[in-house]
Protein backbone atom coordinates (compact mmCIF):
# COMPACT_ATOMS: atom_id res chain seq x y z
CA UNK A 1 0.00 0.00 0.00
CA UNK A 2 3.38 2.18 -0.33
CA UNK A 3 2.47 3.18 -3.48
CA UNK A 4 -0.79 4.36 -2.90
CA UNK A 5 0.55 6.77 -0.27
CA UNK A 6 2.90 8.16 -2.18
CA UNK A 7 0.45 8.54 -5.03
CA UNK A 8 -1.65 10.86 -2.62
CA UNK A 9 0.94 12.52 -0.42
CA UNK A 10 4.30 12.39 -2.16
CA UNK A 11 4.58 15.68 -3.67
CA UNK A 12 5.08 14.62 -7.78
CA UNK A 13 3.82 16.45 -10.64
CA UNK A 14 0.98 13.67 -10.80
CA UNK A 15 0.15 13.90 -7.26
CA UNK A 16 -1.22 17.85 -7.78
CA UNK A 17 -3.22 16.75 -10.59
CA UNK A 18 -4.68 13.85 -8.83
CA UNK A 19 -5.92 16.02 -5.89
CA UNK A 20 -6.87 18.86 -7.73
CA UNK A 21 -8.82 16.30 -9.87
CA UNK A 22 -10.19 15.00 -7.07
CA UNK A 23 -11.29 17.91 -5.16
CA UNK A 24 -12.69 19.43 -7.84
CA UNK A 25 -15.02 16.40 -9.26
CA UNK A 26 -16.58 15.78 -5.80
CA UNK A 27 -17.16 19.92 -5.37
CA UNK A 28 -18.80 20.18 -8.40
CA UNK A 29 -20.95 16.57 -7.83
CA UNK A 30 -21.89 17.84 -4.87
CA UNK A 31 -22.34 21.68 -5.78
CA UNK A 32 -25.53 20.36 -7.82
CA UNK A 33 -27.23 18.85 -4.95
CA UNK A 34 -30.30 21.51 -3.51
CA UNK A 35 -30.75 22.29 0.31
CA UNK A 36 -34.17 24.35 0.44
CA UNK A 37 -33.74 24.79 -2.96
CA UNK A 38 -30.13 26.33 -2.99
CA UNK A 39 -27.77 25.16 -4.02
CA UNK A 40 -23.78 26.71 -3.92
CA UNK A 41 -23.01 24.95 -7.88
CA UNK A 42 -19.20 25.50 -8.81
CA UNK A 43 -18.87 27.44 -5.16
CA UNK A 44 -18.65 24.07 -3.34
CA UNK A 45 -15.13 23.36 -4.98
CA UNK A 46 -13.74 25.45 -2.56
CA UNK A 47 -15.43 24.44 0.99
CA UNK A 48 -13.96 20.42 -0.84
CA UNK A 49 -10.84 22.26 -0.75
CA UNK A 50 -11.08 23.55 2.64
CA UNK A 51 -11.52 19.64 3.45
CA UNK A 52 -9.04 18.29 1.94
CA UNK A 53 -6.66 21.02 3.27
CA UNK A 54 -8.30 20.41 6.61
CA UNK A 55 -7.58 16.42 6.17
CA UNK A 56 -3.75 16.90 5.57
CA UNK A 57 -3.40 17.18 1.65
CA UNK A 58 -1.14 19.32 -0.04
CA UNK A 59 0.57 20.08 -3.36
CA UNK A 60 4.06 21.30 -4.23
CA UNK A 61 3.86 25.27 -3.28
CA UNK A 62 4.92 26.42 -6.86
CA UNK A 63 2.48 23.54 -8.84
CA UNK A 64 -0.49 24.98 -6.65
CA UNK A 65 0.93 28.88 -6.78
CA UNK A 66 0.95 28.02 -10.93
CA UNK A 67 -2.53 26.25 -10.84
CA UNK A 68 -4.53 29.22 -8.92
CA UNK A 69 -2.87 31.95 -10.66
CA UNK A 70 -3.86 30.20 -14.27
CA UNK A 71 -6.97 29.11 -13.65
CA UNK A 72 -7.34 33.01 -11.99
CA UNK A 73 -6.89 34.53 -15.47
CA UNK A 74 -8.44 32.10 -17.71
CA UNK A 75 -11.57 32.69 -15.66
CA UNK A 76 -11.79 36.55 -15.57
CA UNK A 77 -10.52 36.73 -18.76
CA UNK A 78 -13.19 34.43 -20.68
CA UNK A 79 -15.73 36.37 -18.09
CA UNK A 80 -14.18 39.73 -19.76
CA UNK A 81 -14.97 38.35 -22.99
CA UNK A 82 -18.63 36.96 -21.93
CA UNK A 83 -19.74 40.11 -20.99
CA UNK A 84 -17.82 43.06 -22.88
CA UNK A 85 -20.79 42.78 -25.72
CA UNK A 86 -22.83 44.37 -22.98
CA UNK A 87 -20.69 46.28 -20.83
CA UNK A 88 -20.99 49.56 -22.51
CA UNK A 89 -24.58 49.78 -23.81
CA UNK A 90 -25.68 48.73 -20.27
CA UNK A 91 -25.42 52.74 -19.42
CA UNK A 92 -28.30 53.03 -21.85
CA UNK A 93 -31.69 54.01 -20.79
CA UNK A 94 -33.58 51.98 -18.26
CA UNK A 95 -29.55 50.37 -17.60
CA UNK A 96 -28.16 53.47 -16.22
CA UNK A 97 -30.72 53.45 -13.48
CA UNK A 98 -29.93 50.04 -12.64
CA UNK A 99 -26.30 50.66 -12.61
CA UNK A 100 -26.34 53.23 -10.35
CA UNK A 101 -28.55 51.40 -8.31
CA UNK A 102 -25.69 48.57 -8.58
CA UNK A 103 -22.67 51.29 -7.86
CA UNK A 104 -24.43 52.65 -4.81
CA UNK A 105 -25.16 48.55 -3.56
CA UNK A 106 -21.33 48.26 -3.53
CA UNK A 107 -20.65 51.98 -2.03
CA UNK A 108 -22.39 51.20 0.93
CA UNK A 109 -21.58 47.40 1.47
CA UNK A 110 -17.91 49.00 1.14
CA UNK A 111 -18.31 52.03 3.23
CA UNK A 112 -19.92 49.67 5.90
CA UNK A 113 -16.90 47.55 5.46
CA UNK A 114 -14.22 50.33 6.26
CA UNK A 115 -16.29 51.79 9.04
CA UNK A 116 -16.58 48.19 10.53
CA UNK A 117 -12.29 47.93 10.68
CA UNK A 118 -12.72 50.99 13.22
CA UNK A 119 -15.26 50.13 15.91
CA UNK A 120 -14.49 46.13 15.17
CA UNK A 121 -10.82 44.54 16.14
CA UNK A 122 -10.74 43.43 12.21
CA UNK A 123 -7.84 44.80 10.19
CA UNK A 124 -8.37 45.63 7.03
CA UNK A 125 -6.61 42.96 5.13
CA UNK A 126 -8.95 40.52 6.86
CA UNK A 127 -11.81 42.55 6.54
CA UNK A 128 -11.82 42.73 2.58
CA UNK A 129 -11.89 38.74 2.68
CA UNK A 130 -15.09 38.97 4.65
CA UNK A 131 -16.44 41.48 2.29
CA UNK A 132 -15.41 39.50 -0.67
CA UNK A 133 -17.48 36.58 0.60
CA UNK A 134 -20.35 38.24 2.21
CA UNK A 135 -20.63 39.52 -1.26
CA UNK A 136 -19.63 36.13 -2.81
CA UNK A 137 -16.46 37.67 -5.01
CA UNK A 138 -13.96 35.41 -5.83
CA UNK A 139 -12.64 37.48 -8.58
CA UNK A 140 -12.29 40.63 -5.71
CA UNK A 141 -10.76 38.36 -3.65
CA UNK A 142 -7.86 37.09 -6.54
CA UNK A 143 -7.17 41.01 -6.87
CA UNK A 144 -7.19 41.78 -3.12
CA UNK A 145 -4.33 38.54 -2.41
CA UNK A 146 -2.76 39.94 -5.81
CA UNK A 147 -2.67 43.39 -4.00
CA UNK A 148 -1.35 42.30 -0.60
CA UNK A 149 1.22 40.40 -1.91
CA UNK A 150 2.56 43.49 -3.95
CA UNK A 151 2.46 45.70 -0.74
CA UNK A 152 4.19 42.74 0.87
CA UNK A 153 1.74 41.49 3.71
CA UNK A 154 0.72 37.97 4.22
CA UNK A 155 -3.15 37.17 2.09
CA UNK A 156 -3.55 34.24 3.35
CA UNK A 157 -5.96 35.83 5.81
CA UNK A 158 -8.00 37.24 3.01
CA UNK A 159 -8.87 34.20 1.82
CA UNK A 160 -9.79 32.56 5.08
CA UNK A 161 -12.33 35.71 5.47
CA UNK A 162 -13.87 34.88 2.39
CA UNK A 163 -14.31 31.19 2.84
CA UNK A 164 -16.22 32.22 6.70
CA UNK A 165 -18.40 34.25 5.16
CA UNK A 166 -19.03 32.86 1.99
CA UNK A 167 -21.68 30.40 2.69
CA UNK A 168 -24.18 32.88 4.79
CA UNK A 169 -22.92 35.44 1.76
CA UNK A 170 -25.49 33.54 -0.98
CA UNK A 171 -28.35 32.98 1.95
CA UNK A 172 -28.43 36.50 3.01
CA UNK A 173 -29.41 37.73 -0.27
CA UNK A 174 -32.22 35.23 -0.65
CA UNK A 175 -32.96 36.69 2.71
CA UNK A 176 -33.19 40.55 2.14
CA UNK A 177 -35.05 39.44 -1.43
CA UNK A 178 -37.57 37.54 1.18
CA UNK A 179 -37.84 40.58 3.42
CA UNK A 180 -38.48 42.96 0.37
CA UNK A 181 -40.67 40.85 -1.41
CA UNK A 182 -43.05 40.44 2.05
CA UNK A 183 -43.27 44.64 2.53
CA UNK A 184 -42.64 45.86 -0.38
CA UNK A 185 -43.27 44.08 -3.46
CA UNK A 186 -46.80 44.90 -5.48
CA UNK A 187 -49.00 41.68 -6.73
CA UNK A 188 -48.18 43.19 -10.48
CA UNK A 189 -44.68 42.47 -10.20
CA UNK A 190 -45.59 38.42 -10.45
CA UNK A 191 -47.64 38.88 -13.11
CA UNK A 192 -46.33 37.25 -16.92
CA UNK A 193 -44.54 40.13 -18.83
CA UNK A 194 -45.78 40.72 -22.24
CA UNK A 195 -42.28 41.39 -23.75
CA UNK A 196 -41.36 37.91 -22.81
CA UNK A 197 -41.78 36.19 -25.88
CA UNK A 198 -38.19 38.31 -27.26
CA UNK A 199 -37.14 41.80 -27.71
CA UNK A 200 -38.77 42.11 -31.14
CA UNK A 201 -42.81 41.64 -32.48
CA UNK A 202 -43.73 40.96 -35.94
CA UNK A 203 -47.07 42.38 -37.17
CA UNK A 204 -49.11 42.86 -40.23
CA UNK A 205 -49.82 46.25 -40.81
CA UNK A 206 -52.63 47.66 -43.61
CA UNK A 207 -52.12 51.01 -45.10
CA UNK A 208 -54.88 52.97 -44.76
CA UNK A 209 -52.98 56.61 -43.66
CA UNK A 210 -53.75 58.94 -46.86
CA UNK A 211 -50.88 61.12 -45.77
CA UNK A 212 -48.36 58.08 -46.46
CA UNK A 213 -49.81 57.42 -50.11
CA UNK A 214 -47.38 57.36 -52.63
CA UNK A 215 -44.20 58.17 -50.44
CA UNK A 216 -41.44 55.50 -50.42
CA UNK A 217 -40.66 53.55 -46.90
CA UNK A 218 -37.29 55.71 -46.54
CA UNK A 219 -39.26 58.75 -46.80
CA UNK A 220 -42.06 57.34 -44.61
CA UNK A 221 -39.29 55.87 -42.16
CA UNK A 222 -37.65 59.75 -41.90
CA UNK A 223 -41.30 60.98 -40.14
CA UNK A 224 -40.22 59.93 -36.87
CA UNK A 225 -37.96 58.14 -34.82
CA UNK A 226 -39.34 54.87 -35.79
CA UNK A 227 -37.26 51.88 -35.48
CA UNK A 228 -39.25 49.00 -37.87
CA UNK A 229 -38.43 46.19 -40.64
CA UNK A 230 -40.32 45.67 -43.74
CA UNK A 231 -40.11 42.18 -44.41
CA UNK A 232 -42.68 41.41 -46.96
CA UNK A 233 -45.38 43.59 -49.00
CA UNK A 234 -48.30 42.00 -50.22
CA UNK A 235 -50.24 43.76 -53.13
CA UNK A 236 -53.19 42.43 -55.29
CA UNK A 237 -52.13 39.41 -54.09
CA UNK A 238 -48.54 39.34 -54.72
CA UNK A 239 -45.55 39.24 -52.80
CA UNK A 240 -42.60 41.05 -53.17
CA UNK A 241 -39.56 42.10 -50.93
CA UNK A 242 -39.21 45.76 -50.12
CA UNK A 243 -36.04 48.53 -50.59
CA UNK A 244 -35.68 51.68 -49.28
CA UNK A 245 -37.19 53.23 -52.59
CA UNK A 246 -40.43 51.49 -52.45
CA UNK A 247 -43.46 53.39 -53.08
CA UNK A 248 -46.68 52.62 -50.53
CA UNK A 249 -49.82 52.39 -51.90
CA UNK A 250 -53.87 52.13 -50.20
CA UNK A 251 -54.23 49.22 -49.07
CA UNK A 252 -50.66 47.58 -49.14
CA UNK A 253 -50.51 44.86 -46.63
CA UNK A 254 -46.56 45.06 -44.74
CA UNK A 255 -44.80 42.35 -42.50
CA UNK A 256 -43.64 44.44 -40.33
CA UNK A 257 -40.45 43.10 -37.97
CA UNK A 258 -40.21 46.01 -34.68
CA UNK A 259 -40.58 46.81 -30.72
CA UNK A 260 -43.58 46.37 -29.01
CA UNK A 261 -43.31 49.82 -27.94
CA UNK A 262 -43.24 50.66 -31.16
CA UNK A 263 -46.40 48.80 -32.32
CA UNK A 264 -48.82 51.44 -31.27
CA UNK A 265 -47.15 54.23 -33.08
CA UNK A 266 -47.13 52.00 -36.20
CA UNK A 267 -50.79 51.44 -36.03
CA UNK A 268 -51.26 55.35 -36.30
CA UNK A 269 -48.59 55.97 -38.97
CA UNK A 270 -49.63 52.97 -41.24
CA UNK A 271 -53.76 53.35 -40.51
CA UNK A 272 -54.66 49.82 -39.14
CA UNK A 273 -52.85 46.33 -37.74
CA UNK A 274 -54.47 43.26 -38.44
CA UNK A 275 -54.59 40.87 -35.25
CA UNK A 276 -52.97 37.88 -36.82
CA UNK A 277 -50.06 36.77 -34.21
CA UNK A 278 -47.34 36.25 -35.83
CA UNK A 279 -44.88 35.67 -33.44
CA UNK A 280 -45.57 31.85 -32.29
CA UNK A 281 -42.94 29.74 -32.69
CA UNK A 282 -44.64 26.96 -34.44
CA UNK A 283 -44.80 29.63 -37.77
CA UNK A 284 -43.72 27.74 -40.76
CA UNK A 285 -42.44 30.76 -42.65
CA UNK A 286 -41.88 29.52 -46.04
CA UNK A 287 -45.88 28.69 -46.24
CA UNK A 288 -46.79 31.69 -45.92
CA UNK A 289 -46.30 32.64 -49.38
CA UNK A 290 -45.30 30.31 -52.54
CA UNK A 291 -43.10 32.88 -53.86
CA UNK A 292 -40.17 33.48 -51.11
CA UNK A 293 -38.32 31.50 -48.76
CA UNK A 294 -36.97 31.95 -45.49
CA UNK A 295 -33.97 30.81 -43.75
CA UNK A 296 -31.75 31.25 -40.64
CA UNK A 297 -28.06 31.28 -42.17
CA UNK A 298 -25.19 31.50 -39.27
CA UNK A 299 -22.39 33.88 -39.93
CA UNK A 300 -19.43 32.21 -39.85
CA UNK A 301 -16.97 33.92 -42.77
CA UNK A 302 -13.89 36.29 -40.77
CA UNK A 303 -13.97 38.90 -43.15
CA UNK A 304 -18.53 39.36 -42.21
CA UNK A 305 -17.04 39.89 -38.46
CA UNK A 306 -17.34 43.83 -37.48
CA UNK A 307 -19.32 44.89 -40.71
CA UNK A 308 -22.30 46.64 -40.34
CA UNK A 309 -25.67 45.13 -42.05
CA UNK A 310 -26.08 48.00 -44.27
CA UNK A 311 -22.18 47.72 -45.63
CA UNK A 312 -22.88 44.23 -47.53
CA UNK A 313 -25.47 45.64 -49.35
CA UNK A 314 -27.48 42.15 -49.57
CA UNK A 315 -30.53 43.97 -50.40
CA UNK A 316 -29.68 45.47 -53.08
CA UNK A 317 -27.33 43.08 -54.83
CA UNK A 318 -29.17 39.90 -54.02
CA UNK A 319 -33.00 41.06 -53.69
CA UNK A 320 -33.43 39.52 -50.52
CA UNK A 321 -34.12 41.42 -46.96
CA UNK A 322 -32.87 40.29 -43.77
CA UNK A 323 -35.71 40.61 -41.09
CA UNK A 324 -34.20 39.40 -37.78
CA UNK A 325 -31.13 38.30 -36.29
CA UNK A 326 -30.31 35.71 -33.08
CA UNK A 327 -26.95 36.72 -31.02
CA UNK A 328 -26.54 34.34 -27.91
CA UNK A 329 -29.55 33.82 -27.39
CA UNK A 330 -31.31 37.02 -27.87
CA UNK A 331 -33.18 38.36 -30.67
CA UNK A 332 -31.73 41.76 -32.74
CA UNK A 333 -34.26 44.10 -34.95
CA UNK A 334 -32.07 43.93 -38.36
CA UNK A 335 -31.36 47.65 -38.75
CA UNK A 336 -28.70 49.29 -40.88
CA UNK A 337 -26.53 50.20 -38.42
CA UNK A 338 -25.96 46.75 -36.71
CA UNK A 339 -22.43 45.42 -36.38
CA UNK A 340 -22.18 41.62 -37.20
CA UNK A 341 -20.57 39.18 -35.52
CA UNK A 342 -19.49 35.82 -35.93
CA UNK A 343 -21.82 33.56 -34.60
CA UNK A 344 -24.53 35.82 -35.56
CA UNK A 345 -27.35 33.43 -37.06
CA UNK A 346 -29.75 35.49 -39.44
CA UNK A 347 -33.22 35.28 -41.12
CA UNK A 348 -32.71 35.76 -44.65
CA UNK A 349 -36.46 36.13 -46.89
CA UNK A 350 -35.83 35.61 -50.53
CA UNK A 351 -36.18 33.47 -53.67
CA UNK A 352 -34.36 29.86 -52.99
CA UNK A 353 -31.28 30.83 -55.59
CA UNK A 354 -30.47 34.41 -54.23
CA UNK A 355 -30.75 32.95 -50.76
CA UNK A 356 -27.99 30.53 -52.03
CA UNK A 357 -26.00 33.18 -52.97
CA UNK A 358 -26.09 35.09 -49.43
CA UNK A 359 -25.27 31.65 -47.88
CA UNK A 360 -22.10 31.82 -49.79
CA UNK A 361 -21.00 35.20 -48.85
CA UNK A 362 -21.96 34.85 -44.86
CA UNK A 363 -20.40 31.09 -44.47
CA UNK A 364 -23.15 28.63 -42.80
CA UNK A 365 -20.49 26.35 -42.09
CA UNK A 366 -21.16 25.18 -38.18
CA UNK A 367 -17.94 23.27 -38.17
CA UNK A 368 -15.60 26.67 -38.59
CA UNK A 369 -17.83 27.80 -35.05
CA UNK A 370 -17.00 24.31 -32.93
CA UNK A 371 -13.56 24.82 -33.44
CA UNK A 372 -11.87 26.32 -30.54
CA UNK A 373 -10.10 29.50 -31.34
CA UNK A 374 -7.03 28.69 -29.12
CA UNK A 375 -4.74 31.42 -30.50
CA UNK A 376 -7.21 34.28 -29.76
CA UNK A 377 -7.96 33.52 -26.24
CA UNK A 378 -3.79 33.38 -25.02
CA UNK A 379 -3.24 36.33 -27.59
CA UNK A 380 -5.72 37.98 -24.67
CA UNK A 381 -4.63 36.48 -21.83
CA UNK A 382 -1.06 37.88 -22.95
CA UNK A 383 -2.32 41.15 -23.35
CA UNK A 384 -4.36 41.49 -20.12
CA UNK A 385 -0.80 40.03 -18.22
CA UNK A 386 0.80 42.91 -19.62
CA UNK A 387 -2.14 45.67 -18.93
CA UNK A 388 -2.25 44.09 -15.12
CA UNK A 389 1.60 44.56 -14.76
CA UNK A 390 1.93 48.31 -15.68
CA UNK A 391 2.28 50.25 -13.02
CA UNK A 392 -0.18 53.09 -12.22
CA UNK A 393 0.64 56.33 -10.38
CA UNK A 394 -2.23 57.63 -8.05
CA UNK A 395 -2.08 60.51 -6.43
CA UNK A 396 -2.01 60.07 -2.37
CA UNK A 397 -0.05 56.81 -2.57
CA UNK A 398 3.13 56.58 -2.73
CA UNK A 399 3.64 53.03 -4.94
CA UNK A 400 2.03 52.81 -8.26
CA UNK A 401 -0.50 50.11 -8.13
CA UNK A 402 -1.61 47.10 -11.01
CA UNK A 403 -4.06 45.93 -12.13
CA UNK A 404 -3.03 42.68 -11.51
CA UNK A 405 -3.53 39.16 -12.77
CA UNK A 406 -7.33 39.88 -11.77
CA UNK A 407 -7.73 42.89 -13.06
CA UNK A 408 -5.77 43.32 -16.41
CA UNK A 409 -6.95 40.14 -18.23
CA UNK A 410 -10.86 41.36 -17.14
CA UNK A 411 -10.20 44.88 -18.41
CA UNK A 412 -8.83 43.63 -21.79
CA UNK A 413 -11.30 40.79 -22.01
CA UNK A 414 -14.32 43.28 -21.59
CA UNK A 415 -12.53 45.62 -24.40
CA UNK A 416 -12.23 42.80 -26.81
CA UNK A 417 -15.64 41.44 -26.59
CA UNK A 418 -17.02 44.91 -27.24
CA UNK A 419 -14.60 46.11 -29.51
CA UNK A 420 -12.90 43.25 -31.01
CA UNK A 421 -15.93 42.78 -34.12
CA UNK A 422 -15.17 46.32 -34.81
CA UNK A 423 -11.58 46.13 -35.27
CA UNK A 424 -12.53 42.79 -37.27
CA UNK A 425 -10.70 40.75 -34.55
CA UNK A 426 -12.15 36.93 -34.50
CA UNK A 427 -12.94 36.22 -30.92
CA UNK A 428 -15.98 34.23 -31.17
CA UNK A 429 -16.34 31.16 -28.85
CA UNK A 430 -19.36 29.42 -28.29
CA UNK A 431 -21.05 29.99 -25.35
CA UNK A 432 -20.48 26.56 -24.48
CA UNK A 433 -16.79 27.01 -25.16
CA UNK A 434 -16.81 29.94 -22.73
CA UNK A 435 -18.61 28.57 -20.37
CA UNK A 436 -16.34 25.36 -20.53
CA UNK A 437 -13.27 27.51 -20.19
CA UNK A 438 -14.51 29.53 -17.14
CA UNK A 439 -15.53 26.60 -15.13
CA UNK A 440 -12.39 25.04 -15.87
CA UNK A 441 -10.39 28.28 -14.76
CA UNK A 442 -12.55 28.88 -11.95
CA UNK A 443 -12.67 25.18 -10.53
CA UNK A 444 -8.76 25.53 -10.69
CA UNK A 445 -8.61 28.97 -9.00
CA UNK A 446 -11.09 27.89 -6.29
CA UNK A 447 -9.77 24.26 -5.34
CA UNK A 448 -6.05 25.90 -4.73
CA UNK A 449 -7.38 28.57 -2.50
CA UNK A 450 -9.22 25.95 -0.48
CA UNK A 451 -6.40 23.55 -0.12
CA UNK A 452 -4.52 26.29 0.77
CA UNK A 453 -6.62 28.00 3.62
CA UNK A 454 -8.14 24.70 4.79
CA UNK A 455 -5.30 23.92 7.29
CA UNK A 456 -6.48 27.04 9.41
CA UNK A 457 -10.14 27.02 8.21
CA UNK A 458 -11.88 25.08 10.96
CA UNK A 459 -9.52 26.60 14.01
CA UNK A 460 -10.05 30.35 13.01
CA UNK A 461 -14.24 29.07 12.76
CA UNK A 462 -14.22 28.00 15.89
CA UNK A 463 -12.22 30.47 17.97
CA UNK A 464 -14.38 34.06 19.06
CA UNK A 465 -13.08 36.26 15.90
CA UNK A 466 -14.54 33.39 13.64
CA UNK A 467 -17.85 33.95 14.51
CA UNK A 468 -17.30 38.16 14.50
CA UNK A 469 -16.35 37.34 11.09
CA UNK A 470 -19.06 35.27 9.97
CA UNK A 471 -21.78 38.08 12.33
CA UNK A 472 -19.88 41.00 9.98
CA UNK A 473 -19.83 39.39 6.95
CA UNK A 474 -23.63 38.35 6.98
CA UNK A 475 -24.20 41.97 8.04
CA UNK A 476 -22.75 42.99 4.93
CA UNK A 477 -24.50 41.22 2.97
CA UNK A 478 -28.19 41.86 4.25
CA UNK A 479 -28.31 45.37 4.92
CA UNK A 480 -26.89 47.00 1.78
CA UNK A 481 -28.45 44.99 0.07
CA UNK A 482 -32.06 45.90 2.07
CA UNK A 483 -31.22 49.18 1.97
CA UNK A 484 -30.65 49.83 -1.10
CA UNK A 485 -33.26 47.08 -2.82
CA UNK A 486 -35.97 49.75 -0.87
CA UNK A 487 -34.95 52.55 -2.40
CA UNK A 488 -35.31 50.67 -5.82
CA UNK A 489 -38.62 49.75 -5.34
CA UNK A 490 -39.93 52.74 -3.32
CA UNK A 491 -37.76 56.01 -4.75
CA UNK A 492 -36.99 54.59 -8.49
CA UNK A 493 -40.50 52.59 -8.51
CA UNK A 494 -38.55 49.53 -10.21
CA UNK A 495 -40.57 46.25 -10.32
CA UNK A 496 -39.95 43.51 -7.83
CA UNK A 497 -38.03 41.67 -10.81
CA UNK A 498 -35.83 43.74 -11.93
CA UNK A 499 -35.00 44.99 -8.39
CA UNK A 500 -33.96 41.18 -7.38
CA UNK A 501 -31.68 41.07 -10.78
CA UNK A 502 -30.11 44.26 -9.85
CA UNK A 503 -29.72 42.83 -6.51
CA UNK A 504 -28.09 39.81 -7.43
CA UNK A 505 -25.87 41.20 -10.19
CA UNK A 506 -24.77 43.72 -8.13
CA UNK A 507 -23.80 40.97 -5.51
CA UNK A 508 -22.37 38.84 -7.66
CA UNK A 509 -24.38 35.76 -6.57
CA UNK A 510 -26.62 33.73 -9.52
CA UNK A 511 -27.66 31.11 -6.91
CA UNK A 512 -30.09 33.77 -5.68
CA UNK A 513 -30.77 34.59 -9.14
CA UNK A 514 -31.85 31.09 -9.30
CA UNK A 515 -34.11 31.32 -6.68
CA UNK A 516 -35.34 34.74 -7.61
CA UNK A 517 -35.75 33.38 -10.88
CA UNK A 518 -38.35 30.60 -9.47
CA UNK A 519 -40.48 32.69 -7.42
CA UNK A 520 -41.00 35.61 -11.06
CA UNK A 521 -43.01 34.41 -13.60
CA UNK A 522 -41.09 36.76 -16.09
CA UNK A 523 -37.66 37.65 -17.23
CA UNK A 524 -36.73 40.60 -15.47
CA UNK A 525 -34.50 39.31 -12.89
CA UNK A 526 -32.38 38.16 -15.57
CA UNK A 527 -32.45 41.34 -17.96
CA UNK A 528 -31.78 43.35 -14.92
CA UNK A 529 -28.52 41.13 -13.41
CA UNK A 530 -26.99 40.89 -17.33
CA UNK A 531 -27.46 44.47 -17.19
CA UNK A 532 -25.43 45.26 -14.02
CA UNK A 533 -23.15 42.32 -13.55
CA UNK A 534 -20.39 43.27 -16.19
CA UNK A 535 -19.63 47.11 -14.51
CA UNK A 536 -20.12 45.83 -11.17
CA UNK A 537 -17.76 42.85 -11.43
CA UNK A 538 -15.12 45.04 -12.71
CA UNK A 539 -15.87 47.94 -9.96
CA UNK A 540 -15.36 45.37 -7.64
CA UNK A 541 -12.71 43.87 -8.50
CA UNK A 542 -10.88 47.38 -8.80
CA UNK A 543 -12.44 48.61 -5.62
CA UNK A 544 -10.55 46.07 -3.42
CA UNK A 545 -7.34 46.87 -4.60
CA UNK A 546 -7.88 50.82 -4.20
CA UNK A 547 -8.84 50.16 -0.71
CA UNK A 548 -5.49 48.45 0.30
CA UNK A 549 -3.67 50.88 -1.42
CA UNK A 550 -5.37 53.98 0.42
CA UNK A 551 -6.30 52.54 3.69
CA UNK A 552 -3.78 49.48 4.58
Amino acid sequence: MEWLENLFFTHTGLQAVLILGLIISVGVLLGKVKIAGISLGITFVFFMGILAGHLGLSIDKQMLLYAENFGLVLFVYELGLQVGPGFFSSFQKSGYQLNILGILLILVGTGMALLLTFVTPIPLSEMIGILCGATTNTPALAAAQDTLKQMGQPSETAALGCAVTYPLGVVGVILAMIFIRKFFSRPTDFEPSEDDKGNTFIGTFCVHNPAIYGKSIKEVASLGKYHFVISRIWREGIVSIPNSTSILKENDRLLIITHKKEVAALTVLFGEMEQMDWNKEDIDWNAIDSQLVSKKILITRPEINGKTLSSLKLRNTYGINISRIMRNGMQLLATPGLVLQMGDRITVVGEAASIAQVEKLLGNTVRTLKEPNLASTFIGIILGLIVGSIPIMIPGISAPIKLGLAGGPIVVGILIGAFGPRLHLVTYTTLSANLMLRGLGLSLYLACLGLEAGAQFFDTVMRPEGLLWIAVGFFLTTVPTIIVGIIAMKACKLSFGNTCGMLCGSMANPMALNYANDIIPNDHATVSYTTVYPLNMFMRVILAQLLLMFFL
